[in-house]
């Protein structure tokens, strides 16, 4: 905790008249606790703390929130962290303190840019949306919890888990699920059409830059039973986009 005592005692260098508190996990429950109600009483006029804050007290008078070396957090963090902030009637301020934006990973620049977009009360799943697009999803079950996803591709990803439950159903577990599987026997097998190409065959965000709306036409493209369903999907689209065009 050598760092956060060194920024305590810049900032009083600084401003020497600041009260200033500090706060982070390796102080005992009591201790914490007490310091983080002096500030709330207005015994402190900085609050000198780790990400520890992120799930802790609401505080109505903090109005302002720096976040030093804000590149090395992630965005569900740094969105948790802002948070703190601007919790009354009080004009809030956040500032995220990091390198040169020509030193900083795709990643961090995307964070950053994702906060700027997202600022709204209600947009917390947006954030979820967005961090999910950026890291990649994680395995659905397991220690690993990022990027698995992205190394094979979701539709093959969704193909091995699938092909992994069958093959528990039908062979580990066949006793619990032979209701399913005679019936499965009885009706003929239904085949999904795998088409493989070089082409992108995306949304481009520019179409559709809110990633959850996205997701959502993904899913809707993927539940289409027939070429009909197709087609007045494809209506819809264009009613939509007729609508959202100036007049």
């Amino acid at each position: 905790m050598g760092d956060i005592e060194e920024i305590a005692h810049i900032i009083h260098r600084l401003v020497p008249d600041c009260r200033i508190g500090v706060a982070h996990g390796q102080l005992g429950g009591t201790q914490l606790e007490q310091r983080m109600l002096k500030f709330m009483q207005g015994a402190y006029d900085v609050l000198v703390a780790t990400s520890i804050i992120e799930s802790g007290l609401d505080v109505p008078n903090a109005n302002t929130i720096i976040i030093h070396h804000s590149h090395l957090f992630g965005l569900s963090d740094l969105h948790q962290m802002r948070g703190r902030v601007g919790r009354s009637n009080k004009k809030a301020f956040c500032y995220l303190l990091a390198p040169p934006t020509s030193t900083l990973t795709q990643e961090a620049r995307r964070r950053r840019s994702a906060l700027e977009e997202f600022f709204d009360l209600c947009d917390g799943f947006k954030v979820a949306m967005r961090d999910l697009d950026i890291r990649g999803a994680g395995d659905l079950m397991g220690a690993a919890q990022s990027g698995f996803i992205a190394d094979v591709g979701f539709d093959v990803y969704c193909q091995i888990l699938d092909d992994a439950v069958k093959e528990l159903k039908e062979e580990e577990f066949k006793e619990l699920f032979a209701e399913e599987l005679a019936a499965r026997t009885q009706k003929p097998p239904k085949l999904d059409c795998t088409i493989e190409t070089d082409l992108e065959a995306l949304i481009p965000e520019e179409y559709v830059s809110n990633v959850s709306e996205r997701i959502r036409l993904y899913a809707q493209l993927d539940s289409l039973p027939d070429e009909a369903a197709l087609q007045a999907f494809q209506e819809a689209c264009k009613t939509a986009l007729v609508h959202c065009l100036p007049p």
